[in-house]
Formats: structure tokens, sequence, C-alpha cells
């Protein structure tokens, strides 16, 4: 199943699919965060109104704003 990252619940985990946004900026900063795709990602950490959204990919966290998170697909992990 996909859904964006900014629909994952805490402690859901997936795999990046595509990353897409008319903004070619924030593409560029979100694989310069190392958010590429085929890369794991989990959520940890959400604020009470979902934003922002804290993540752990490759060892690290990052802490991404809802609009970033909605311009990344995931596939769910089971």
């Amino acid at each position: 199943m996909r859904k964006l990252l900014s629909d994952f619940k805490l402690n859901e985990s997936g795999t990046v699919v595509q990353i897409s946004s008319t903004d070619a900026n924030l593409v560029k900063k979100i694989l310069a965060m190392g958010i590429t795709k085929g890369t794991g990602v989990e959520v940890v950490k959400k604020s009470i109104l979902g934003d922002p959204i804290n993540v752990e990919v490759r060892g690290y966290f990052l802490s991404l704003r809802k609009y970033e998170a909605a311009a990344i697909l995931m596939e769910v992990q089971k």
C-alpha cells in the first residue's frame, strides 16, 4: 500500500517510492537530507497537530514540515 509520508502514524515505517513537488527547490532539499528513492523512513514523533514530523532516516533523525512530508510517496512496510 502506498501513501504520503505526511499521512503516516507514529511508529509507522516504509520505503520511499517517489519525491514529487512543483517546487524544484523542495525536491532538492529533501534529496540533500538523504531521503532518496528506496530509503527506509520511520516516523518516530509527531506533534499534536502533525507539524512537524520527526523521522529516522539512514540512522539519524530529521524534522520535516507537513508540506515537505507531503511531497514524499511511500510504500508502507507491513
